[in-house]
Formats: structure tokens, C-alpha cells, sequence
């Protein structure tokens, strides 16, 4: 019976590693990556950001890819009857939590590679405070700063929250109209733990410091303006989206899992 491990992933991150000794076990990488990512897609979102490290090296394995891909599933042999568990609380409606790791790679990885730089982001958006929908994945920019690179991880998450919204706002058009007194308001709370995001995201004018953010990435800023979005601070230690953008520290990794899969 091999050991078990108490979190998916553990610094350094992941790189390309070139040069590094060859895999010592001829097992299909590509099979296996495809298996955990159907699995963290559905079930298990705790490890979303370990299986997507992984994945992005399927082309090529080394022996620290193999080694990171076998965490996994000691990680798994640990909880193999877990999922996820609702516990739907009626009093919270549409949430977001999305988070960013400034270019983690260049700080812990390989400095060699150009997307050793970019950093990676993660969300999870929640419906009466169960997760519905989770991503994490690098973002495909440099980013300049920490703020910058968490004003773009809020963009890619609002591009599947708006929908979510629209999707909403639909489907109350077909709610029997005892059931509605009147047009229900919807919106999303966005939670986020950078304070200098939140204020670019509020702001009406860009500033020198953010003039340089390609445009693409302002599209949901009339949302916040008309209160579609509400966007609220949130303390690093419960920003529930971190686990989805670096390897925690077990005791950080086992208190964000709780408020994510409720186990």
C-alpha cells in the first residue's frame, strides 16, 4: 500500500525541465491527466490546479512530471469517497471568488521558459453557497504587477459569470407569477482580496498605472457601475480561489477545502 499525501500539489511549480532524467515507467501520461481532469471537472475541485500543472507538460514528461502526476493519486487514495457537499444556504445568492498568483512560476519554477512568467488564476463561482462552476489555468498575458494580474483574473471570470446572470434573469421570465410579486433583481458578489483590483475595477478612468491593460479585459466594468456586480474585500485566509492558483500548506489547503467541498 503506498502513502498517502496530504495535499495534490507541493512547491516548486512545475517546468518544462528539458534537460532533467527521463520517466522511469512507461504508463500513459496523456490517459491518465485526461482521467484526473474529467474527475476534477466534476467531483473534486481540490485538484484542479495540481491536474492542470500536470497537464500542460504532456507533450514531453520528465521524471518530475511523473513524480507530480503520482502526488495526485496519492492525494486521491486518501479521500477516494469524497466529492463535493451541498449545503445549501438560501441566503446567499450568485458568488464569485477569483484569485491570481503573480507570475509563480519565475519565482519557484524554470526561469528559462517565456511562460515561466505568466501568472495563473483561478475562481470559483457559487450558487446559494454551493460551487457550480471552477477554473484554473495561467493567464495567457504578462502581467506588470500583482494588481494587474488579478483585475485580469477577475475579466476571465466574469466572462462565465455575466452568462450566468443572463441565464438567470431567462429563466425567471417562466416562474408562475404568484411565485413573483415583482422583477426580481439579480446580481453577483464578486469577492476579492486585492484591495488595489478592487479600485481599478470601480474606477471610472483609467490612471497611469493601468492605462497599459489591454482593453479587452475592462468589459465587465458598466456591470459594476450599474451594481450588477458587487465587488467585496475578502482576507487572504478565506479567499476560497487560492487554492486554485498555487501548492498550499497543508493547514491552508485542508481550511480552503472545507469551504469548497465541505469536507
Amino acid at each position: 500500500m503506498t502513502n498517502g499525501r496530504p495535499t495534490p500539489a507541493a512547491e516548486p511549480l512545475l517546468g518544462r525541465d528539458e534537460n532533467g532524467p527521463e520517466r522511469k515507467h512507461r504508463w500513459n501520461y496523456r490517459q491518465l491527466v485526461g482521467m484526473l481532469g474529467y474527475l476534477q471537472h466534476t467531483t473534486r475541485p481540490d485538484i484542479a490546479m495540481a491536474t492542470h500543472q500536470c497537464a500542460r507538460f504532456s507533450a514531453n514528461p520528465k521524471l518530475v512530471h511523473e513524480r507530480g502526476i503520482k502526488r495526485i493519486c496519492k492525494y486521491l487514495l486518501t479521500s477516494m469517497d469524497k466529492g463535493i457537499v451541498f449545503k445549501p444556504d438560501l441566503s446567499r445568492g450568485l458568488e464569485c471568488h477569483v484569485d491570481a498568483d503573480f507570475a509563480g512560476g519565475w519565482a519557484t519554477g524554470d526561469k528559462s521558459t517565456p511562460e515561466s512568467v505568466l501568472s495563473r488564476a483561478g475562481y470559483v463561482i457559487s450558487y446559494a453557497g454551493c460551487p457550480i462552476h471552477w477554473c484554473s489555468k495561467l493567464e495567457s498575458e504578462i502581467a506588470l504587477s500583482t494588481t494587474e494580474a488579478e483585475y485580469i483574473a477577475m475579466s476571465m471570470a466574469m466572462r462565465e459569470v455575466l452568462p450566468f446572470l443572463n441565464l438567470m434573469s431567462e429563466l425567471s421570465a417562466f416562474l408562475p407569477q404568484q411565485l413573483t410579486e415583482k422583477q426580481p433583481r439579480f446580481f453577483c458578489t464578486v469577492w476579492e482580496d486585492n484591495r488595489s483590483c478592487i479600485r481599478v475595477a470601480e474606477s471610472p478612468k483609467f490612471t497611469p498605472r493601468t492605462k497599459h491593460i489591454a482593453l479587452k479585459y475592462h468589459h465587465f466594468r458598466r456591470f459594476v457601475a450599474d451594481g450588477t456586480l458587487e465587488i467585496k474585500p475578502i482576507s487572504t485566509n478565506e479567499q476560497t480561489a487560492d487554492i486554485f492558483t498555487k501548492p498550499l500548506p497543508e493547514r491552508k489547503f485542508v481550511h480552503l477545502r472545507k469551504k469548497l467541498c465541505g469536507w
